[in-house]
């Protein structure tokens, strides 16, 4: 299957796609990527995961075709950012 992964920090972000086995699951599919060594601070028990912008469960199934997402921590609230804005 043909997959695709994102993580995004402030100043990069980082897309691939990749092939992984059939029935590979969201964990698996992040580890087989390699993310985790470009971005030794992801901590998959702590930061959510997803699939399409849908938060989603680690052991979930991915399917041909899917982005796999990993989300960063809120660290601003987005109110706040839009009045400084103004």
């Amino acid at each position: 299957m043909n997959v695709g992964v994102c993580y995004a920090q402030v100043d990069r972000q980082l897309w691939m796609r990749l092939e992984v086995p059939d029935n590979s699951t969201i964990e698996e599919t992040i580890n087989l990527s390699g993310v985790l060594k470009l971005y030794p601070e992801i901590n998959l028990s702590s930061q959510k995961v997803g699939i399409f912008g849908k938060i989603a469960a680690l052991d979930t199934p991915v399917n041909d075709g899917d982005r796999v997402e990993i989300y960063r921590q809120i660290t601003v609230d987005p109110q706040t950012v839009q009045r400084r804005r103004r």
